[in-house]
């Protein structure tokens, strides 16, 4: 259903390349820099297609706003620093008992849950005094 263009081949490679979460200005930036006649709504259009085939997940951070990532086998969550905008995912089994719980107490049948924690990493905490 879906051809492959030359341009959704650079818009994955580049998100793969990113190595963690990148947002979809960025991915234009690097992306038109290789490819001058791709568009900010092909950006758009081609991560729509990604996370409707289960190539990207969609990380909404808060106030930062979307972020994008290779779809991970791992189900995980978000910690965002407040100074320096650093991401880094962890795992906890405590979102697997939440999840549980809302479903037995609430009947509600959760098909995706995102977590996402803000507060200063370890090296602005050091440097800045948050504790």
């Amino acid at each position: 259903g879906h051809p492959v263009t030359a341009q959704r081949r650079l818009l994955l490679d580049l998100i793969r390349g990113a190595g963690g979460h990148i947002d979809a200005k960025e991915i234009y930036r690097r992306a038109s820099s290789k490819d001058e006649s791709i568009s900010l709504a092909t950006v758009y259009r081609s991560l729509r297609l990604f996370k409707e085939l289960g190539l990207v997940d969609e990380v909404r951070l808060g106030e930062l706003g979307c972020y994008y990532e290779i779809k991970q086998s791992v189900e995980h969550q978000h910690m965002v620093c407040k100074r320096c905008g650093k991401i880094v995912d962890f795992e906890s089994p405590l979102t697997g008992k939440l999840v549980d719980e809302v479903k037995q107490i609430y009947s509600f049948n959760v098909t995706k849950a995102e977590l996402y924690l803000e507060g200063y990493c370890q090296d602005c905490k050091k440097n800045d005094g948050h504790g």
